[in-house]
């Protein structure tokens, strides 16, 4: 091979590793987040005589220059500088000179990462749970228009009792306020500043980690340099966090996918968030849904990937936590417009309450009513109950009716058992009859989902 070949190869070579083990296209989003970082050291540094109060304001004013530069997209960002740390250091440098290069006293990029990285995954815990509470406020309001609307509760899919559709929608506003909480808790477990904590072991300068903390709205900074630099627990959180939620909206999405079929005919989505067929225009595809019931598994993905990466780290920081970043970015982008198109989706759908009332006449829903009152009123043993209520069943089959639609006559010839049963029992088998007598705590009874209702309005006020 000749010479002019080899340099060529290495060239190619050296770019390739360039582009390996650059972070800089995908790190950049945290431009904010080190910047921000950056000018509270500087003046921590300023605060304890590492620097001067001038070398502290140059170096301020020339951050914010490149915070400018950067969102004007004036600012070129570079394979030559190998991380976000790098390209702004390097650009501060040329505009204020050596004073510059005073910035990364007392840091290393292992500890200036992970600060960025926990601004970051703490700004956008916050922000995702705003979404959420937005989201459990619209489905509040849906659920408090919908008390007394019937439909069928399931379970393995088949109809089992009377519910109201508030209720239903009651038990999604449940499980997003427990994503809210499990935000809310991450961000107290996570409010600890790694600035400082420099390569590993913390340094020699007479820092002040106390005071970058309180500039960056930490409660106080890490305990262990060395735990810290190699920690990304915050990262995973998220992503937890984040695919816990995306597998309720994907609960919720299946569902909607669902009802807005022909076979159900619950709901009708806007046709905002549904789309026609290619070929066959009398269709209407609720797309919406079934791309937030997808994308459920690609934040899947993004946990498993970080989870993986960090099993077998030893202490303290490796270059393999490079690979925590886009995952994350990318969770995140998916829960912010999985979210805000939820909501959407939700506040914009019609409810079809007749087709939700009249599937209630199919599968004898109230049946375990008929059963509950046997053991109630005649003291008689539930198995028996069970029994002679699927001989009800049956009897109702062979007139093509449903359970509730039976009259006390019809009743009483369906059993021998039930030949002199009272009355009354025609109103146990009441659809609405039924659906309020679960008025247990937590219950369906529209007088139940008023409470929860109301107990999730003063939560969404305070």
């Amino acid at each position: 091979m000749t010479q002019k070949n080899n340099q060529i190869l290495k060239n190619t070579n050296a770019q390739i590793l360039d582009e390996f083990n650059a972070s800089i296209m995908f790190d950049k989003e945290l431009y904010k987040q080190d910047i921000k970082g950056s000018i509270a050291h500087s003046k921590m540094l300023a605060l304890q005589n590492i620097i001067n109060i001038d070398e502290q304001k140059s170096i301020e004013d020339g951050l914010n220059q490149v915070l400018k530069e950067i969102e004007s997209g004036e600012f070129k960002f570079s394979l030559a500088f190998e991380d976000i740390h790098m390209a702004v250091e390097n650009r501060l440098t040329e505009i204020i000179g050596d004073a510059g290069k005073r910035l990364h006293t007392a840091r290393s990029r292992n500890d200036q990462v992970c600060t960025d990285f926990t601004l970051y995954v703490q700004e956008k815990t916050l922000s995702i749970k705003e979404q959420l509470k937005t989201l459990i406020e619209t489905f509040v309001n849906l659920a408090n228009n919908h008390t007394k609307t019937l439909m069928p509760g399931m379970t393995h899919l088949q109809h089992a009792q009377p519910i109201n559709f508030g209720f239903h929608m009651m038990a999604y506003a449940n499980m997003f306020k427990r994503d809210f909480e499990r935000f809310e808790s991450s961000y107290l477990r996570n409010n600890y500043s790694p600035l400082g904590s420099a390569a590993l072991a913390g340094t020699p300068h007479p820092i002040d980690r106390f005071k970058t903390a309180e500039l960056l709205g930490f409660k106080a900074p890490s305990q262990n340099a060395m735990d810290t630099v190699s920690n990304r627990d915050f990262a995973l959180e998220i992503l937890f966090n984040i695919s816990t939620t995306m597998m309720h909206i994907s609960r919720i999405s299946e569902e909607l996918i669902l009802w807005s079929s022909y076979e159900f005919g619950f709901v009708k989505m806007s046709d905002m968030y549904a789309t026609t067929s290619s070929i066959m225009p009398q269709k209407k595809n609720p797309d919406v849904p079934e791309l937030l019931r997808g994308k459920t598994g690609r934040v899947y993905g993004n946990l498993i990937s970080l989870l993986t990466v960090m099993k077998s780290l030893p202490l303290a920081y490796n270059k393999d936590t490079q690979e925590d970043k886009e995952g994350v970015f990318d969770s995140v982008a998916t829960i912010e417009i999985s979210l805000s198109i939820l909501n959407e989706v939700i506040k914009t759908m019609i409810v079809n309450v007749d087709s939700m009332r009249n599937a209630c006449k199919v599968g004898h829903l109230t049946a375990t009513d008929l059963a509950d009152y046997l053991v109630q009123k005649l003291n008689m043993p539930f198995r028996t109950a069970y029994y002679i209520t699927k001989d009800v069943v049956s009897f109702a089959n062979s007139l093509n009716k449903d359970i509730s639609e039976l009259n006390i006559s019809e009743i009483r010839k369906s059993s021998k058992e039930l030949e002199n049963i009272n009355e009354e029992i025609v109103s146990y088998l009441n659809l609405e009859n039924s659906m309020n007598s679960r008025n247990s705590y937590g219950g369906t009874s529209t007088k139940q989902t008023e409470i929860q209702i109301e107990e999730f309005k003063k939560w969404l006020s305070m």
